[in-house]
C-alpha cells in the first residue's frame, strides 16, 4: 500500500514537472516573440515609425503669399495689400457665445447676418478653432476691442493682408477685383482651399491671376492628440506675386472720370504709336473693395438694377452703332476702290431716294454740293449714302477689318466683344436673307447692323492717324519677386496698305471737323492754340423715326425717355501734324456727338497734352500722390496707408487731397 502511494506521488511530480516545463517553454516563446517584435519595430522599422509619429505630432500648413501689386506707368499704386484686422471667436474660451457677441456688438457694428454666420460656424468646428466674426476692421475698431478685451472672453484679434484699391471706382473695370474662391474655381491648387483666400474675378486681376498670386509659404506647427496647435516650430514665408506695371496714367484716368460725371459712358485714350492705353473708363463704376469684403444682398441688387449698367466694362463689352465716326472708313473704301475722287462732289438736298424709300440727312435743308473733305467736316449723310451705294457693303467691310473693327482687338481683358461689320455673306448665313441696297446706305453712315466697341473706335482712330496697324496694350512690364523684369515686347505694326494721299484727304476732313468754318465740332478745339486736333462727331439713333414724326416734327432727345435718346460719340487725335494720342468717347443716350461727347474728349485731350505722359518724367512730388505701399500704420487710423503724404495735395489740387484721390463732386440736376 505504501509502495502504491509512493508511485502515485512520483507520477504526480512528473506530470507537474512536465507542465512546468511546458509553461516555461511557452513563456519563453512568447517572450522571444515579444522581444523579436520589439526589435523589429524599434530597430528594423524605427525610421518608418519615427516618421509616422512626427507626422502625427507636426503639421505643415500653407501660408498665403502677398498678392502682387498693380501700379500705373509711373509707379503710382492702383491695387495693393493693406493690413486686415479681423476679430475672431474661440468657442472653448467663452461660456456664453451669444453674450460675448452681444458685448462685442456694443463696441463695433455687428449685423444679424454676422451673428448668424458665427453661430453656424462654431457649431461645425472644434471648440479651439477660431471663427471669423468680422474682417477689415478699422484701426479705431481694433483698438476699442483691445481695450475691452477683459470683458470679451473668447475674442481675439488677428492680422493679415487684404486687397485694397485706393482709387476705388476709377479703375474698377480695368483692374477688376478679387473675391472668395467658389466651387467652380477649384483646380487642385492647395492655395485655393485656404480659408479666406482671394483670387482675381474680373479685369486684369483675373487675366494675370496666376502671376499675381505668388507661391505659398509654409508653417511647421506642433499639435497635440486632438489637433490643437501647441507651438510653431518653423516658418518659411512664400514668394509674393509679381508686380504688374500698367500702361495707364492715374492722373489722366481720374480726369476722365471727373469729366464724365453722372453720364453712362466710356472713354479710351491711347498712344497712337505704341498702342499703350493711357486711360480706359467705364462709367458709372463700382467699388471693387466691396467685392473683396463680400457684397450684401442689397448692394448686389442695387448694382444689377441700375439701368446705367455699372457692372459692364463698356470700352470692351459695350457694342454701339458708330454713327458718323464710321464715315472715314467708308470714305477710304470708296477712295481705294476708285469709285470716287476727293474732288468729286455730291449734291445734298437733305435726302436721297432709293426706289420707294427715302433716306434723310441729319440737316433737313441739306448741305448743297460737297466734296470729300466738306462731307466729313459737315458730316453730310447724303454724300456717304451715295459713295456707300457705289462701293458696296463687302468692300466697306474689308476696309473696316483693316482698321480693327468687327473683331476682338485682344487688349488682355475678359469679356471683350467683337462688334459686327455686316457683309452679304453674313446676312445670308445668319438670316438666310439677301442683302438689300438700302441696307448698304444705312451701313454707310454707321447705322443698321454695324456695331463697334469704344476700344475699337480708339484703335480705328489711332490707325487713321498713323497708317499703321497699331494694337492696344494695357501692360508695360512684370517684376518678379527676384526683381527681374519681364518687359513687354515693343510693337512693330504693319502698314495698312492704304494710299498715303487718300489717308491725307481723310485726315484733312477730320481736321476740318474741329478747325473748319463749318465743322461740326468747332468748339472742341484745344486750349493750347498751337496744337491742332483732328476729330469726328457721331450721333447714333437707337430708335426709328417714323415718317409721321418727320412730318409733324421730330421729338427732341431731351423730351424722350432716357433709353430712347441717341448715343453721342466723338473720336479724335492730336497733334494733327505729329500724331501722338487718340481718344474715343461714347455717351449712352447722351444726344448729339458735337454737343455732349466732343466737350468731354476736349477736356481729356487738353489734360493729355498738358501732361504728355509719353514724354514726361514724374517729379518726386507727383510720386507722393499715392504712397508706394498703401498699408496703414500707427499714425494712419483710417487704414488707407496715406499717413505723412499730405504735401502731395499741392501737386494737383483738382485731383488729389491729402495724398489720396479727391472724391469727385456730384453734378447738380442741370447735368454735367
Amino acid at each position: 500500500m505504501m509502495r502504491s502511494m509512493t508511485t502515485r506521488q512520483g507520477d504526480r511530480a512528473k506530470v507537474f514537472s512536465r507542465r512546468a516545463i511546458g509553461l516555461a517553454a511557452g513563456k519563453a516563446a512568447l517572450i522571444s516573440a515579444l522581444v523579436g517584435r520589439m526589435y523589429y519595430l524599434q530597430v528594423l522599422e524605427s525610421d518608418r515609425y519615427k516618421t509616422l509619429a512626427e507626422e502625427n505630432r507636426i503639421n505643415i500648413r500653407l501660408l498665403p503669399p502677398p498678392r502682387g501689386r498693380l501700379v500705373d506707368r509711373f509707379g503710382v499704386p492702383l491695387a495693393v495689400n493693406k493690413q486686415n484686422f479681423r476679430v475672431l471667436l474661440v468657442r472653448e474660451q467663452t461660456k456664453d457665445i451669444e453674450g460675448t457677441l452681444d458685448a462685442l456688438g456694443r463696441i463695433i457694428a455687428l449685423s444679424d447676418h454676422d451673428r448668424q454666420k458665427v453661430l453656424k460656424e462654431v457649431s461645425r468646428k472644434r471648440g479651439f478653432v477660431p471663427v471669423t466674426v468680422r474682417e477689415n476692421l478699422s484701426w479705431t475698431e481694433m483698438a476699442r476691442i483691445q481695450v475691452n478685451a477683459p470683458d470679451l472672453p473668447g475674442i481675439i484679434i488677428d492680422e493679415g493682408l487684404a486687397r485694397y484699391y485706393p482709387w476705388s471706382e476709377d479703375f474698377a473695370h480695368v483692374l477688376g477685383y478679387v473675391a472668395a474662391v467658389s466651387e467652380d474655381d477649384l483646380t487642385g491648387d492647395p492655395l485655393l482651399e485656404l480659408p479666406g483666400f482671394r483670387i482675381g474675378k474680373a479685369g486684369i486681376e483675373r487675366e494675370y491671376d496666376l502671376a499675381l498670386r505668388g507661391a505659398a509659404g509654409t508653417s511647421q506647427v506642433e499639435v497635440n492628440a486632438v489637433g490643437r496647435v501647441i507651438r510653431e516650430l518653423r516658418r518659411e514665408e512664400g514668394d509674393p506675386g509679381d508686380e504688374l506695371t500698367m500702361t495707364l496714367d492715374a492722373r489722366l484716368q481720374r480726369k476722365a472720370v471727373e469729366v464724365l460725371g453722372e453720364e453712362s459712358a466710356s472713354i479710351v485714350l491711347m498712344d497712337v504709336h505704341t498702342g499703350e492705353v493711357l486711360a480706359m473708363v467705364s462709367n458709372p463704376g463700382y467699388d471693387p473693395n466691396a467685392f473683396n469684403r463680400g457684397l450684401t444682398t442689397a448692394e448686389w441688387k442695387t448694382l444689377v438694377a441700375n439701368d446705367h449698367a455699372p457692372l459692364t466694362n463698356k470700352p470692351v463689352g459695350g457694342q454701339y452703332a458708330p454713327g458718323s465716326t464710321y464715315k472715314m472708313v467708308v470714305a477710304l473704301a470708296a477712295l481705294e476702290a476708285g469709285v470716287i475722287k476727293p474732288e468729286n462732289s455730291v449734291f445734298c438736298p437733305g435726302h436721297m431716294s432709293l426706289g420707294n424709300a427715302r433716306f434723310h440727312c441729319w440737316k433737313k435743308g441739306g448741305h448743297g454740293s460737297v466734296n470729300l473733305v466738306e462731307a466729313i467736316a459737315q458730316s453730310c449723310d447724303v454724300y456717304f449714302y451715295e459713295i456707300a451705294k457705289r462701293v458696296g457693303v463687302d468692300r466697306i467691310a474689308e476696309m473696316s477689318h483693316r482698321f480693327g473693327l468687327g473683331k476682338p482687338v485682344d487688349v488682355g481683358l475678359p469679356h471683350e466683344r467683337p462688334g459686327l461689320i455686316p457683309t452679304t455673306a453674313w446676312k445670308r448665313a445668319t438670316m438666310d436673307q439677301p442683302w438689300h441696297k438700302g441696307e448698304t446706305l444705312v451701313a454707310g453712315i454707321g447705322q443698321g447692323y454695324v456695331l463697334t466697341t469704344p476700344l475699337q473706335l480708339a484703335v480705328m482712330t489711332a490707325r487713321l492717324a498713323t497708317g499703321l496697324a497699331v494694337r492696344p496694350v494695357l501692360t508695360r512690364q512684370i517684376v518678379g519677386p527676384d526683381g527681374n523684369l519681364l518687359p513687354r515686347p515693343a510693337q512693330t505694326p504693319d502698314q495698312l496698305g492704304i494710299s498715303r494721299q487718300n489717308m491725307e484727304m481723310v485726315r484733312l476732313g477730320m481736321l476740318s471737323v474741329v478747325h473748319g468754318d463749318r465743322g461740326t465740332a468747332r468748339k472742341a478745339a484745344l486750349e493750347d492754340k498751337t496744337i491742332q486736333m483732328a476729330g469726328k462727331t457721331g450721333t447714333a439713333q437707337v430708335r426709328r423715326i417714323t415718317m409721321t414724326e418727320r412730318q409733324g416734327g421730330v421729338i427732341k432727345n431731351e423730351d424722350l425717355p432716357w433709353k430712347y435718346r441717341d448715343h453721342a460719340l466723338f473720336v479724335c487725335y492730336a497733334p494733327y501734324d505729329s500724331p501722338r494720342y487718340a481718344c474715343a468717347v461714347v455717351v449712352e443716350h447722351g444726344g448729339g456727338g458735337s454737343a455732349v461727347a466732343a466737350p468731354i474728349a476736349k477736356a481729356v485731350m487738353d489734360e493729355c497734352m498738358r501732361l504728355d505722359p509719353a514724354r514726361r518724367t514724374p517729379t518726386a512730388e507727383e510720386m507722393l500722390a499715392l504712397p508706394p505701399e498703401a498699408e496703414p500704420g500707427p499714425d494712419d487710423p483710417t487704414g488707407t496707408g496715406t499717413a505723412g503724404t499730405g504735401e502731395a495735395a499741392a501737386v494737383e489740387p483738382a485731383l488729389f487731397e491729402n495724398g489720396l484721390p479727391r472724391p469727385l463732386a456730384k453734378p447738380d440736376a442741370t447735368g454735367t
